[in-house]
């Protein structure tokens, strides 16, 4: 069965590859694990709680309706990166078989009740629906943002992907080179003037409006790993976490883990995405295995 679907969770098989598979958790819409022909594509803490006590450390979190902490009065009070990564979703079904194809709901009614009440006046009306498709080598998500209410709101919405990496010291991020970013470790806006990303630190980085042409490509020793196309998100966070901020999470195991993994994070998150009553917002993303 290319879909298998439990209480906790929903798996996508390839029908043409039994080893090409996707793990999605209910809670968060969470997808936690992308094997192509039986080799992970992303990072999954081996502390991850897949048990709904806690949003998943690794795979691809969705962010929304905030991104971080913010001091705009509509989401002040949220935890960092909103509800939508704590809330369990309800699996709609599969609205396709080839390629396989799903669908997840998120509204009022099943958001995580204490988060959601910090939004907004606490009954802001909302609907999200997530569509996740798995192809021979690629994975794509694409999201639905709506406004069935009676008055404007506002939110952030971000892919918080871990791709996996063999050695996070030899790996490079093409494609950024005079990009403007703001590092959220030094508090600073600057042009990006390196030839590409590199890492040998902690690292945590915004790049705002960055051209949706521009696709983003994770090397690592000269062998393209990963590359990240995005649709109507033109921001991308970079983050790795080094040591120090590896040891200081709980649930990042091992600690060297920071090793393997770094997050490519397609988003709106420079500022928010205002809908009124009635209108809807899509945006999305394709993880390719290797290059295009």
């Amino acid at each position: 069965m290319p879909i298998e679907n439990n209480d906790t969770e929903v798996t996508i098989t390839s029908p043409t590859n039994p080893n090409t598979q996707v793990k999605v958790l209910k809670y968060g819409a969470t997808v936690y694990s992308w094997k192509v022909e039986g080799e992970e594509q992303l990072w999954l803490s081996d502390g991850a709680k897949l048990d709904g006590s806690r949003p998943v450390r690794g795979g691809i979190p969705l962010v929304f309706p905030v991104f971080g902490k913010s001091q705009d009065p509509s989401v002040s009070k949220m935890p960092q990166h909103g509800f939508a990564r704590r809330s369990t979703w309800e699996f709609l079904g599969q609205t396709k078989e080839n390629p396989p194809t799903v669908q997840f709901g998120l509204g009022p009614e099943n958001a995580d009740a204490e988060v959601y009440k910090q939004w907004g006046d606490g009954n802001t009306d909302f609907t999200l629906v997530l569509t996740i498709v798995l192809l021979k080598d690629s994975l794509k998500m694409n999201i639905e943002v709506s406004n069935p209410g009676k008055k404007d709101f506002k939110f952030n919405w971000l892919f918080h992907s871990y791709l996996t990496v063999d050695d996070i010291e030899d790996s490079l991020i093409n494609n950024l080179p005079g990009e403007y970013c703001y590092d959220q470790l030094i508090k600073e806006h600057y042009t990006e003037r390196e030839p590409a990303v590199n890492f040998s630190g902690e690292l945590d980085r915004i790049y705002i409006n960055v051209p949706t042409e521009k696709n983003l490509q994770i090397v690592d020793m000269g062998r393209a790993f990963h590359t990240v196309q995005r649709n109507n998100l033109s921001d991308v966070v970079i983050w790795n976490p080094w040591t120090e901020k590896a040891k200081s999470m709980s649930d990042f195991t091992p600690k060297n883990g920071f090793l393997k993994m770094v997050c490519v994070e397609p988003g709106h998150v420079h500022n928010f995405v205002t809908l009124k009553p009635g209108e809807s917002w899509t945006a999305g993303q394709i993880i390719h295995k290797g290059a295009m």
